[in-house]
């Protein structure tokens, strides 16, 4: 079986029911926005497009509540109607927890997109004041965009979809703590600095992480099935399952003891995270030998920028900051290689040949 015969792979291919609700949810959605927009515009409430309570956060608020919705049915109706047995079988409180981490990773997502993109029509449009009706277009067509992507997004919810999600939620979350930082000078601490804060950084930072935990959680289950599908051993499967989960429990951990709530409990848990990994990357050859040579070598690389990464730490090259950021990296970097390579794991491997 190739990789494109996968049933998870398989599952993702674009159907009409998906694409005729993904159209009604955006419907729904748009015309609830339009709503709101003409009740912000009749009453005056938001005619700036950026500030404290501008049309830029309603169109926000409003977009990840349509995005939390849509996410939230699409990715249960992905359940109860695929034809993709597994699915079926997922015990119903591992679903609710994978269904919670999916709808939580597209409405940060939803949001942050929509703050963005507002803060540049604001710096293209200085000074513009809007009326009733370009609050209500706004708004409608924000609120359809979102419901209609988000949707789509997690009603065809594959192993690599869901990697691409899980990457773009851990990077636009910790970014956007970094931006809204109250100390500037947070790096020369540690990278877990900003999650000791107590204001918006703090709970982006320490959020993102439990939110991205509950995701790597939810990803064991898709791995689980891929590895199956290239005709992995139970044993093989069980590992990588359980050390992912693991990851995943040590990640959201690290969020939930930040460094000034619990300095042990929170370094425990990074350390799990990290041991996890290096399971996964030293012993992929014997773990899951049916994978291709190159994904073996890239995890050498992987191994080799990791060790490189300790020494230049150790002589005192970068700081503690610097390090923690790039084994961050390293981690979620391999995990999306790791990915690539399953995915195409049934081909013929040109290294063997």
């Amino acid at each position: 079986m190739t990789a494109a015969d996968s049933p998870v792979t398989a599952h993702a291919a674009p159907t009409l029911r998906v694409e005729a609700e993904a159209i009604l949810a955006a419907s729904v959605s748009g015309i609830s926005g339009a709503v709101i927009g003409l009740l912000l515009g009749v009453t005056g409430a938001a005619t700036q497009l950026w500030g404290n309570w501008s049309f830029a956060v309603w169109a926000a608020l409003a977009a990840a509540v349509a995005a939390a919705v849509s996410s939230a049915v699409g990715y249960w109706r992905a359940r109860t109607t695929s034809s993709v047995q597994w699915r079926r079988e997922i015990s119903s409180w591992r679903y609710v927890v994978s269904t919670v981490s999916v709808v939580i990773a597209h409405v940060a997502l939803t949001a942050i997109a929509t703050l963005s993109m507002f803060a540049v029509l604001a710096r293209s449009f200085i000074g513009v004041q809007l009326n009733s009706f370009w609050t209500t277009v706004l708004l409608g067509v924000t609120t359809g965009i979102a419901a209609w992507l988000t949707y789509l997004s997690a009603s065809r919810m594959t192993t690599a979809r869901l990697t691409t999600l899980l990457v773009s939620f851990i990077a636009i979350g910790t970014i956007a703590a970094m931006l809204t930082a109250s100390d500037p000078l947070w790096w020369e601490y540690h990278f877990s600095q900003l999650g000791t804060f107590g204001d918006l950084s703090s709970f982006l930072f320490n959020g993102t992480l439990i939110a991205g935990g509950l995701l790597v959680t939810t990803f064991t289950l898709y791995v689980g099935e891929d590895l199956r599908a290239l005709g992995e051993s139970e044993r093989a499967i069980r590992i990588v399952s359980t050390a992912l989960f693991i990851m995943g429990v040590m990640l959201a951990c690290v969020g939930i003891f930040p460094v000034h709530v619990h300095l042990l409990l929170h370094n425990l848990s990074a350390s799990g995270m990290a041991l996890m990994f290096l399971l996964l990357l030293v012993g992929g050859p014997w773990i899951m030998p049916r994978m291709p040579r190159a994904y073996f070598l890239a995890s050498w690389a992987f191994l080799a920028a990791l060790v490189c990464s300790i020494v230049l730490f150790a002589v005192g090259y970068f700081g503690l900051t610097a390090f923690e950021i790039i084994v961050f990296a390293l981690i979620f970097g391999w995990l999306s290689v790791f990915i690539r390579f399953m995915q195409v794991a049934g081909e013929p491997d040109p290294l063997k040949g």
